[in-house]
């Protein structure tokens, strides 16, 4: 039986932009993917983790919108239809979290509990 793995978050079109652009200034080495994951801590109970890394015996791999993206196994049942975007704006810049799992948010937007 062939296992079946559906991408577990969404990347919006400017995130995806800005995440190029960021490993292109960065010289991100090409086996690097986007990690997406969270911790504990934050001032709701888990924060985010979103930043470049080679894959870890833990993670899962998907490819979403032409970038490899990592995740620990069990951080998918926090991370599940999460879709992450990237606001350009006179008072808000920088990537945001929009997440169906969580039960409340911070007025930061980069924890959550769930």
């Amino acid at each position: 039986m062939v296992e079946t793995i559906t991408t577990p978050i969404i990347l919006s079109d400017s995130a995806v932009t800005q995440l190029k652009r960021i490993m292109g200034e960065q010289k991100v080495p090409a086996d690097y993917g986007l990690r997406v994951g969270v911790k504990g801590g934050g001032c709701s109970g888990f924060s985010y983790i979103l930043g470049f890394d080679v894959q870890k015996d833990k993670d899962q791999q998907f490819e979403v919108k032409g970038l490899k993206v990592f995740m620990e196994k069990a951080h998918s049942m926090y991370l599940l239809g999460m879709e992450i975007d990237w606001l350009e704006g006179l008072n808000n810049r920088g990537f945001t979290f929009s997440n169906p799992n969580a039960d409340e948010s911070c007025g930061c937007g980069s924890s959550f509990s769930a």
